[in-house]
């Protein structure tokens, strides 16, 4: 009698493991916040054993390092301008840097939840994936600007803060009330309004 062919061995491919938690991780946080985000919880949702997560990552804190890490590259790539010409003035960089964080932000909601955050619970944890943004945006400004300067009188870091500030501020009142200050935020119309306003504001500034 012929013996039953043994089963195959399992062969665990890490890396798709890994990309597998880090996904279910980011999905946790933007769903239920740092206050649902614990080792069971993303290990349910990757559908895999909680040891997994201890074994690739050390547990939650270092989920979230990996999400900083992975937050970084999102912003690198969400910020690159593949196949642009270099900015012909410091208004057409600081145009490029808003435009591209208005889409960036627009496209995923753990960015979003984590704006909220940086202003109604700044915890460490917080900060950590602040500054992963922050870095991303440094490297990108180093990288795009050369020799490129504002013109004399005009307060850039001020004007930068508020260009930020501004498109980062309407992305979350769309998301919540579709509008802000009388301005509806809902369709595509409605942010190409938003796009041309940024665009006067910014060469009226730099002008």
């Amino acid at each position: 009698m012929a013996k039953p062919l043994s089963a195959p061995k399992r062969t665990r491919d890490r890396e798709s493991t890994e990309a597998v938690i880090l996904a279910a991780a980011r999905q946790v946080l933007a769903e239920d916040g740092f206050q649902g985000f614990g080792v069971n919880a993303i290990a349910r949702a990757a559908q895999c054993d909680k040891q997994l997560v201890y074994r690739y990552f050390g547990g939650a804190d270092g989920l979230v390092e990996a999400i900083g890490a992975d937050l970084a590259r999102w912003w690198t790539e969400a910020l690159a301008t593949p196949n642009a010409k270099p900015a012909a003035s410091y208004a057409e960089l600081i145009e490029r840097l808003g435009l591209a964080m208005l889409a960036a932000l627009r496209s995923d909601p753990l960015v979003q939840k984590i704006a909220v955050w940086e202003v109604a619970d700044p915890s460490p944890m917080v900060a950590q994936l602040t500054a992963a943004r922050g870095k991303a945006m440094m490297q990108w400004m180093m990288a795009q600007r050369g020799e490129l300067a504002p013109p004399e009188g005009v307060d850039a870091p001020a004007f930068n803060a508020l260009v930020v500030a501004g498109v980062q501020h309407l992305v979350l009142a769309a998301s919540t009330a579709g509008q802000f200050a009388g301005l509806p935020l809902k369709s595509e119309k409605d942010w190409e309004r938003v796009r041309v306003a940024l665009r006067t504001m910014v060469a009226a500034a730099y002008s």
